[in-house]
């Protein structure tokens, strides 16, 4: 006797996941593009942080300037629509993802596992932005010269 299946409603990716991994699969292709087909990351990072809404902008443009002051070896780049900063290997080292990417009430800054933030057994590897204030220049400076060190 074939056994019943249930039933299972699924709504599955919001439209903006959709979108984001439709932005991340455009990204792979223009990076595998050579010459003038390639992708310049700054100017992406620029342009996506152009068309954030004004709040989110003002943060995205204060954590530009302080990645790319504090780890100039860094190299800015889009990852799934969001300015992201690589290393030398083109691996992301640390992002930020606005407020309005998937409707959040606060931006955040990302350090993915390239970072070297270890710190034992357990430790942050986000972080919540709401307001930039020199204290938190501060703490990113501090950050990210952690994440490249």
């Amino acid at each position: 006797m074939p056994a019943k299946k249930a039933a299972i409603k699924s709504d599955g990716f919001s439209a903006e996941e959709r979108a984001a991994m439709k932005e991340r699969a455009a990204e792979l292709r223009a990076e595998g593009k050579k010459g003038a087909k390639k992708a310049d990351g700054m100017q992406a990072v620029l342009d996506r942080i152009a068309q954030m809404a004004p709040e989110d902008r003002a943060l995205a443009e204060r954590v530009h300037a302080t990645v790319t002051a504090t780890a100039p070896e860094l190299s800015p780049k889009t990852w799934y629509g969001m300015p992201a900063y690589a290393n030398a290997e083109g691996k992301i080292v640390v992002c930020f993802q606005h407020a309005g990417k998937f409707d959040y009430r606060y931006s955040t800054l990302g350090f993915q596992d390239t970072a070297n933030l270890d710190d034992g057994d357990m430790w942050p590897a986000s972080y919540a932005l709401k307001k930039w204030s020199p204290g938190v220049e501060k703490q990113v400076v501090g950050l990210v010269k952690a994440a490249v060190s």
